[in-house]
């Protein structure tokens, strides 16, 4: 096998920041923080070995090697794009398609997908992992929970609560979020920066991952304290896999967001099963003030 490729998410940031020339411009377009484009590009280009931008005070331009990148990337995204379309256009038309982060089909659906399934039997479901705003549109899906802020996801999207940020860690590791590593998802406005602040303190993250749902998972397993969104922490904490590590918790700017497609019976059955379940999980978690 040849050298392992560098994460897709890397090489989307890239193009799109190539494209734009612009940090900001890109995370707009991908739906994620500049902060988090910018990681991503000085991530690959730490994998390559090789700068692929100038960085100006206001503007980027790309080096020799960003140039000669940037066409092979375009061009292999677009044959992505492409099979994926095709894949997608040979499924099945009764068939409900469900577009989601895999945080939520992880953490949220999966646990109860059964009762959905059992309610309505005559329902069957498809799942999609969605990351960039470009899989959402692609998908045509009927359903969608799409991670980001309220300008991010557009018009017609209802909140999932609770979304505060909470720390939790595996109930077979001994000490608190005071001593443990700390494990931040990056790609949000808020983190344990904030979450410390309150406290009046200052620590940093010693591992870093992409997704809300990997911080949990990367918790389960005993690797630290990770900082998420509440609405993830429900199953997990009710199974005994995670429990709080400390009772404050941070508002969070960005959340997941669901939309249906009001014409599909279908999907309004699943938009108010999903609803009903995190309305009916979310007394179970703790509600905690400042």
């Amino acid at each position: 096998m040849g050298k392992s490729l560098p994460p897709l998410t890397w090489i989307r940031s890239f193009e799109a920041a190539a494209r734009t020339l612009s940090f900001t411009a890109a995370a707009e377009e991908i739906g994620l923080t500049q902060s988090a484009v910018s990681q991503q590009v000085k991530s690959l280009e730490m994998r390559l070995g090789t700068a692929l931008f100038v960085r100006r005070p206001r503007s980027l331009a790309l080096t020799d090697a960003g140039r000669k990148l940037l066409p092979e990337v375009g061009s292999a995204l677009e044959a992505l794009a492409a099979a994926a379309g095709r894949v997608d256009a040979s499924a099945s038309g009764d068939i409900l398609t469900v577009a989601t982060s895999v945080s939520i089909a992880q953490w949220v659906i999966a646990p109860y997908l059964s009762d959905f399934t059992r309610r309505h039997p005559e329902v069957r479901v498809r799942l999609l992992s969605a990351i960039w705003p470009d899989d959402f549109h692609a998908s045509h899906a009927d359903v969608q929970v799409r991670f980001g802020s309220k300008k991010q996801v557009g018009q017609g999207a209802v909140r999932l609560m609770p979304d505060r940020l909470v720390p939790v860690k595996s109930p077979t590791v001994a000490g608190d979020v005071f001593d443990l590593p700390l494990i931040e998802a990056v790609g949000t406005s808020s983190g344990w920066g904030t979450w410390f602040e309150k406290q009046g303190l200052r620590r940093q993250p010693g591992v870093f991952v992409d997704t809300f749902g990997m911080a949990l998972q990367l918790a389960v397993h005993g690797s630290g304290v990770a900082l998420v969104s509440e609405l993830l922490t429900t199953h997990a904490i009710a199974a005994g896999l995670v429990e709080r590590a400390h009772a404050c918790s941070v508002d969070s700017n960005e959340g997941y967001y669901l939309s249906s497609n009001a014409a599909n019976p279908a999907a309004r059955l699943f938009h108010d099963w999903l609803v009903a379940l995190v309305a009916e999980q979310a007394p179970k978690v703790a509600d905690v003030s400042d």
